[in-house]
């Protein structure tokens, strides 16, 4: 875990002194909603469909066990019991009173935590690899590089007004577990052919209403100019970017309006300016933030163990558990662990706080009282000796954290929705329910394999409908909810954008569909390992939209019909 210097504890305390002043003077009536709006913004705070949804920073989606308990304390406290899970690798709290937020920020504030720049026009929450530090491809550990970018961005002058929100992605591994190409920025650890660590640097990527993949405008950027040029491309953005249209004001529509290669040419020009500046990165600053993770002592451990390797041979729903939720680490001995917030029957992303409290507590007995958030809404232990595997399965089965689906189709990412969002078309939850249920079968989705479900609300694509290999986004007909399907989306270093398969279903159909999907899938793949992506890609789309609408198609129509009457 990173800790505080006197520096940071001193902004996040004046932070919360600030906006008690502001939330204060708001209910008094002295400062108008106006007013107010941008206010509460830069302290993570929205009004939504019901209720305030206050957003919480966990920067790179690292936590204490401390913290999971005050985050358990604030959703007992102030909220409803319960908190959720977001693809930026923070938590949201849907329910807050605005005249208790300030006291919620106080609270977070004693553990090292806040709400700074979790919204608004601003450089949000850097997210990573949920494997940093751990995973045996790794090349940099992202959290310090994480680290830097956020001392760097947090309440910097220039950039606290952008023309719109901005999003920065690090992966420090060979894989990209960090979805850096549908980012604002992406940035890739690599080492050139003389061994130098540096970055390729992504620009122009991102989901919404216009989704793109980014441009590398950088195959190769030393380690020590990486602050450097991420101040060229931020003031090129700043410069140039729309500030008339909040639906064109995404870098990715200045990028793909200038094309790359000009983009590139600006930030270069700008950046011939900055270069060998004060923001270069020197050795001694990149190991004095090093220096303020605290680090596991990690024993040395045999490769194997035979405990474990009975267990394994005995239990088959354990070993079905170890096969999805467990990942290689790179010290011998150890795993990393997910822990499944996907469990059929409640909603993707969500924690009670009796959940929290007892994660905290099994991270300080098996995980060195640490654990990450990945931005596809689950928690990971990331350092559990191989010889606790089995008694930490048996502790969280109980807990509903054990369910064995990571990378399968029930692992479902979703958005909260039009449950809790006032932005949302549709509901996601009820969708993502249903879902689980019809696939509520261990051999069946092992079966199928590999496959990412995601669902959106809206366009705004919380859910990252757009690299699920299955998208599913709910969208608006005359006052009714439906939902337009997607196939061919992915993340990582192949990143695509799924296309959508034709006119949208009822929310009753959704299901349905899905296994009509993976029904052509399975028929049509070539052998076992081939996965539901892979197929999409070699076959195209055609074959699924024909089976799909082949059955569905004069319902859909009818009912399609029916509305365009009303």
């Amino acid at each position: 875990m990173y800790r505080y210097d006197e520096i940071d504890q001193r902004i996040v305390d004046e932070r919360v002194n600030q906006f008690r002043d502001q939330t204060r003077r708001h209910l008094s009536g002295a400062l108008s909603e106006d007013e107010f709006r941008p206010l509460r913004l830069q302290n993570g705070l929205y009004i939504q469909r019901y209720a305030p949804m206050l957003r919480v920073a966990i920067p790179y989606g690292l936590v204490s066990s401390a913290q999971l308990r005050r985050l358990a304390h604030i959703a007992r406290t102030y909220d409803k019991g319960y908190a959720h899970f977001s693809t930026r690798q923070n938590i949201q709290f849907n329910w807050p009173r605005l005249e208790q937020v300030p006291e919620i920020l106080a609270e977070l504030a004693e553990v090292q935590m806040h709400a700074i720049q979790t919204s608004g026009s601003c450089v949000r929450n850097t997210t990573t690899d949920h494997l940093a530090g751990v995973a045996r491809d790794e090349i940099v550990d992202s959290f310090v590089w994480c680290e830097l970018i956020r001392q760097w961005s947090t309440l910097h002058p220039e950039f606290a007004y952008l023309p719109r929100k901005f999003k920065i992605a690090v992966s420090g591994s060979a894989a990209d577990r960090a979805a850096t190409w549908v980012h604002d920025i992406g940035l890739h650890a690599m080492r050139n052919d003389a061994g130098e660590i540096g970055f390729r640097v992504i620009v122009g990527g991102g989901l919404g209403r216009t989704p793109i993949v980014g441009h590398a405008i950088r195959e190769f950027l030393p380690w020590r100019h990486l602050l450097s040029y991420l101040d060229a491309i931020l003031r090129v953005y700043n410069r140039y970017g729309r500030r008339d249209n909040k639906y064109k004001a995404r870098i990715k529509i200045l990028v793909k309006e200038l094309t790359p290669a000009v983009f590139a040419q600006k930030v270069e020009a700008e950046w011939s300016q900055l270069k060998d500046g004060p923001a270069t990165l020197i050795e001694e600053e990149v190991r004095r933030i090093e220096a303020r993770f605290t680090r596991p002592a990690y024993s040395a451990l045999p490769a194997k163990n035979a405990f474990l390797d009975a267990m394994l041979a005995a239990e088959k729903p354990f070993a079905n558990w170890y096969r999805r939720n467990v990942h290689p680490h790179k010290v011998p001995g150890y795993a990393a662990v997910t822990l499944s917030l996907k469990r059929t029957g409640a909603a993707p992303g969500d924690a009670s706080a009796e959940q929290m409290d007892a994660i905290a507590e099994l991270a300080e007995r098996f995980s060195f009282g640490e654990l990450r958030v990945s931005h596809e809404q689950n928690l990971i232990f990331a350092d559990v000796r191989a010889s606790d595997l089995h008694t930490l399965w048996r502790k969280i089965k109980p807990l509903g954290l054990a369910t064995p689906n990571i990378g399968l189709l029930t692992n479902i990412i979703a958005c909260p929705g039009g449950d809790f969002c006032s932005l949302a078309n549709a509901k996601s939850l009820p969708v993502a329910d249903a879902i689980q249920r019809r696939f509520d079968d261990l051999d069946y989705l092992h079966d199928i394999g590999e496959l990412d479900l995601n669902i959106s609300g809206c366009m705004n694509s919380c859910g990252h409908h757009h690299i699920g290999h299955i998208g599913i986004l709910g969208v608006d007909k005359q006052g009714e909810e439906f939902y337009q399907v997607s196939i061919g989306g992915a993340q990582g270093a192949n990143a695509s954008l799924g296309r959508v398969i034709g006119p949208a279903f009822a929310q009753d159909q959704v299901p349905e569909v899905v296994e009509q999907l993976i029904e052509v899938y399975l028929d049509r793949r070539e052998g076992e390992e081939e996965r539901f992506i892979d197929t999409v890609r070699r076959i195209g789309i055609e074959a699924f939209k024909d089976y799909v609408y082949g059955t569905n198609h004069q319902t859909s129509r009818s009912h399609s019909r029916q509305l365009a009457a009303a």
